[in-house]
Parts: structure tokens; sequence; C-alpha cells
């Protein structure tokens, strides 16, 4: 990248930084599968922008199980199936219903409000989701070896927030704070507890 005067830098992503978080459990080992917040104390640094995002339904499963958006996103629920689906929320964040279809998907669902949001098919009771809705600067999900990382954090302090979609309980797993150095980190956050998960 071209070069910008140290003064102007901290306006412009030249400072960011590689991040790389392996969430581990009590034992040290990995957990993979879920979700990341990185959201910044400073709360004047803007937060990820909305995107469009798809969630399918294959072979009687959401495809994928879980996807994690930015407030405002918008996402459109085709059905491949050869069978008819309807798939709705009750969760607080997003309460919707889509009626029974097949094939061509209704228009986009707008998700406007932080939090998780649960899905299921009113058909196929063993089909479900869960669309984490995030107000944060950085967001993703963990890997099988339970590692995420991002190429382009900015530095500074940070609160983060693990949730795995299959924890009995709905809120986080973990949050702590964190502070990104200039240069780049990799930090290996340990729940404090053993995690109680649901069978999928």
């Amino acid at each position: 990248s071209s070069f910008m005067p140290a003064l102007r830098c901290s306006a412009f992503a030249a400072m960011a930084a590689p991040l790389q978080i392996s969430f581990v459990g009590v034992d040290g080992r990995g957990i993979g599968g879920t979700v990341v917040t990185l959201r910044s104390t400073d709360a004047s640094r803007p937060v990820a922008r909305p995107t469009a995002a798809v969630l399918d339904q294959v072979d009687l499963r959401f495809v994928p199980t879980v996807l994690a958006v930015p407030v405002g996103s918008q996402i459109v629920f085709p059905n491949s199936d050869s069978v008819s689906h309807q798939v709705y929320s009750f969760s607080p964040a997003k309460k919707f219903q889509l009626p029974l279809y097949r094939g061509k998907p209704y228009p986009p669902v707008l998700f406007d409000r932080e939090g998780l949001v649960t899905l299921g098919c009113n058909i196929h009771d063993q089909m479900r989701a869960y669309v984490y809705v995030v107000e944060a600067q950085y967001f993703g999900r963990t890997d099988t070896s339970g590692t995420w990382s991002a190429s382009d954090v900015e530095p500074g302090e940070y609160r983060v927030e693990i949730w795995h979609p299959l924890s009995r309980v709905q809120r986080p797993v973990l949050e702590q704070l964190l502070t990104v150095p200039a240069g780049g980190a990799k930090l290996t956050p340990r729940a404090a507890l053993p995690l109680k998960l649901r069978r999928e």
C-alpha cells in the first residue's frame, strides 16, 4: 500500500493489524463453531455495515445452520428442497413467518435488532438454524480447531463475546476485554467453566 504521513494514519485502515483468536475450553482444546464478536470500547468507531445474505434449505436442513450478520442486514431464504417449508422465528430480536413455500423465495427479511434469532420450520421439527445479529466492528466464526482470524483489526480495546449455538444458555459463553496492539496479536481466551452443550 502507498505510504501515508504518520499523522494521518489513525484515520485509515493502514493501521489495521492481523488478529487471531483461538477459543479453548477448560481442557485447553479448541472449540469450533462459535461466533466471535469484537466490539470496540470506543463508541465513536463505526460498526460493520449491513450485508445481503442467503440462508438456504437443502436436504431438510438450513444451510448454513449458523449465520452471523450485522444489524440492518437482509437475508433471503430460498428453498432448494423439492418439499415445501414454512420458516418462522419467535425470537424477540426478530419475529417473522414465511408461509408454506418451495422454490422461489419470499422477499428478503430485514434483521434490524441485535440479538440471537432461532429459526425453525413448522413442517419439519428437526430443522433448526440461528442468525446472530451483531452490532460490532468485527465478527466471525471459529473453524473446527476453535480459531478465527481477521486480517484488518484496528488497534485498541475491545469487548470480545463468544457464543456457541449449542450452548444451553442463550448468553455468550465468554465475555472479556482485550487489547489489540498495533502489530496485531494471537490471543487464546479460555472458557472459565466447561461448556454445557445440547446435542445437535
